[in-house]
């Protein structure tokens, strides 16, 4: 059932930039409430109409990706630096794999990824329906009258997120370093191979390969063995730069393989 009107940005451009980057009027987008009798980790129940009076940023995302597990660090950068002036970080784990649909996996998820700001288990994808979301990770910055003030999708922009966190607290101060350098503002990513549901070996070009597992044994990548204990995302192999390749990968029977993944990277030079 769904709670509230639901946020819509189909065809829509950012809210607080026109096409020549100048400031626009504020939008008129309210966050949609939370349904009510969702898990929530690392908090009790809040509810949007409640948080009146601080940002909010909210993050779609799930722990068997590897998008997801790109924007972690700056997630919860943003949580230990801000929240300490009002921001409120709200991960929404929607999942987008079997193994990442239990929500005890998820548990043990956000324990073992160090996540340490509210998540909630959005089990039958309710939250995102509300949203219109269009994939992960998905990013909603509201401002504290609860209207949306800034969304990005997908990886990136990082800088852009927090300088609109720093408006909208009234700080100022230099962003949080990237992580990795495929997130540096500007940089250029060479498209890769496209994702392939259940096991695959043969031939890709990508920056990195990823794997969604489950079950507990050792796979084999390329002759390396790789352990796993526990449903997730799996880097296989990462490269400096993209780079054309080939995967074997040897599966126990303990183990199974829900999708194999690749993610971009930078030109060689």
């Amino acid at each position: 059932m769904r709670v509230g009107r639901r946020l819509s940005l189909a065809g829509r451009t950012s809210p607080r930039l026109g096409s020549d980057g100048v400031r626009v009027p504020a939008d008129s987008i309210a966050a949609p409430p939370f349904p009510a009798k969702l898990l929530w980790i690392n908090s009790g129940r809040l509810r949007m109409d409640q948080l009146r009076g601080a940002p909010v940023l909210i993050e779609f995302w799930d722990f068997c990706r590897a998008n997801s597990i790109h924007t972690l660090p700056y997630m919860g950068a943003w949580h230990e630096r801000y929240e300490p002036a009002g921001l409120q970080v709200i991960g929404v784990h929607a999942s987008g794999f079997e193994p990442s649909a239990d929500p005890e996996a998820v548990r043990e998820a956000v324990e073992r990824l160090g996540i340490r700001y509210p998540v909630v288990v959005d089990a039958e994808l309710e939250i995102w329906s509300l949203y219109g979301n269009l994939g992960w990770p998905a990013r909603y910055l509201f401002d504290r009258e609860g209207m949306l003030f800034e969304y990005h999708y997908g990886e990136g922009a990082y800088a852009e997120t927090e300088l609109a966190i720093q408006e909208l607290l009234g700080l100022e101060r230099e962003v949080v370093p990237v992580r990795r350098p495929e997130d540096e503002p500007g940089a250029l990513l060479i498209a890769q191979s496209p994702d392939v549901e259940g096991p695959y070996s043969g031939p890709y070009e990508a920056g990195a390969v990823w794997a969604v597992l489950d079950g507990t044994g050792v796979v084999t990548i390329n002759e390396r063995p790789i352990e796993v204990c526990q449903p997730g995302a799996y880097e296989l192999i990462a490269h400096d730069r993209h780079t054309s390749g080939r995967l074997q990968l040897v599966l126990p029977d303990s183990v199974r393989c829900y999708a194999v993944c690749f993610t971009p990277g930078l030109p060689r030079g």
